[in-house]
């Protein structure tokens, strides 16, 4: 049997990005090292109080199942979650260093007009602007900058959606990391559905999703829609799973098609952290954390000479089950790649812990303390996490 690596290797992805790691860690990590997102100095004015946030980022290889399930069922609503999954990569990211306003945002779609039809094109528009007209009635004014829509065949194999985000903001608003001994973990659910949600979450963001997709689908995709993936790719990890997209499952009493659950659009944070940043001692909350690339190991970046111990994780939601049970990942895997029921987490003082909690079921979203942090005996960041699985150590 092939190694989880070996698999990632064979698919052409990574699980750490160990690569493209490499390649940026002699950029300049601007203003703030430690922050979630580069910060920058107010170049747009050049006001020493204000700083600028520009963001990118895409909905990666997601893209690639809503087209096969658009194919299948005609379906062109996965669409507008693909929309979501990559304007929450950017905004959600940002929210993280305390931007939850009055952000600029442009789209860039490239697609092979011989398989995506002017439909999905409009979708994607249409949804772009559903987005911010939501977000709006939360609080968070979201400005539609145009974009650029480019067909692009001869390198792209369906469709690749991407979206850029620039915010001005006052210095003084920030939310640097600074994780401090002592604080508390409350962790913010990705699955059920949020009051600002028309359907029921699995967890599902926009990472794992080339492992996941192709863990969990049955070979019959392999034959039926050799665009999805990569020529380059072995058959041999194409497809290997047992499931078709519309298999149903039952989860919280009603059905759900395995397309659907994977295809869950990545669940925004904005309207709850806007709404807690204004309402909480900001001072006292001393890191945000967005679970995407990494999953629960994500923090480790953000953190020095620090221990993170997370033992009271939420249950595993039945997404990511299916997909542990489907490809036989190994657990401590799981918790590397995917956000396994928590993408958001807030390190803070125990004493506000209840006041985030509180917050995030005005939403709809379980929270709870799911861990704290001590000092690093080895002088170096590392993460343990006490699952019902098992013990891990990062």
């Amino acid at each position: 049997m092939q190694s989880d690596a070996q698999k990632y290797a064979l698919r052409g992805v990574s699980a750490n990005k160990t690569d493209v790691h490499n390649a940026i860690q002699n950029l300049d990590k601007g203003l703030f090292p430690t922050a979630f997102c580069k910060i920058l100095p107010d170049f747009a004015a050049g006001d020493s109080d204000y700083c600028n946030i520009m963001h990118a980022d895409t909905a990666g290889t997601k893209t690639s199942l809503a087209y096969i399930y658009w194919r299948e069922t005609g379906d062109l609503s996965v669409w507008r979650g693909i929309v979501q999954d990559s304007i929450v990569m950017n905004l959600d990211d940002m929210a993280c260093v305390g931007c939850t306003n009055d952000i600029i945002l442009s789209s860039t779609i490239g697609r092979n007009k011989n398989l995506i039809s002017g439909d999905v094109v409009k979708t994607l528009i249409e949804a772009t602007v559903e987005f911010a007209e939501k977000m709006r009635l939360y609080g968070v004014n979201i400005h539609l900058a145009g974009g650029e829509t480019a067909d692009v065949g001869d390198i792209v194999r369906t469709i690749d959606v991407g979206y850029t985000a620039f915010a001005r903001m006052k210095r003084r608003d920030l939310v640097i990391n600074d994780v401090q001994v002592g604080d508390v973990i409350v962790g913010f659910s990705s699955s059920g559905q949020a009051v600002y949600e028309d359907e029921y979450n699995g967890g599902m963001g926009s990472n794992g999703l080339t492992s996941a997709r192709h863990d969990v689908l049955n070979d019959i995709y392999q034959t039926q829609y050799p665009e999805s993936f990569s020529p380059e790719t072995p058959l041999s990890v194409v497809y290997t799973g047992n499931k078709k997209l519309t298999d149903t499952l039952e989860i919280e009493n009603r059905s759900i098609t395995v397309g659907k659950l994977l295809l869950s659009p990545t669940r925004t944070y904005l309207p709850l952290l806007k709404s807690l940043l204004e309402n909480t001692e900001r001072e006292k909350i001393h890191g945000i954390i967005h679970n995407t690339g990494g999953g629960q190991t994500k923090v480790l970046k953000f953190v020095k000479n620090r221990h993170i111990v997370k033992n009271n994780l939420f249950n595993v939601p039945p997404l990511f089950k299916m997909i542990q049970s489907e490809s036989a990942t190994d657990w401590r895997e799981m918790y590397q790649v995917f956000n396994m029921g928590h993408r958001l987490e807030i390190y803070c003082d125990e004493k506000i812990a209840e006041n985030l909690v509180a917050v995030g079921k005005m939403f709809n979203i379980d929270a709870q303390i799911i861990g704290y942090v001590t000092d690093s005996e080895s002088n170096r960041e590392t993460l343990t996490i006490d699952s019902p699985q098992g013990i891990f150590n990062y």
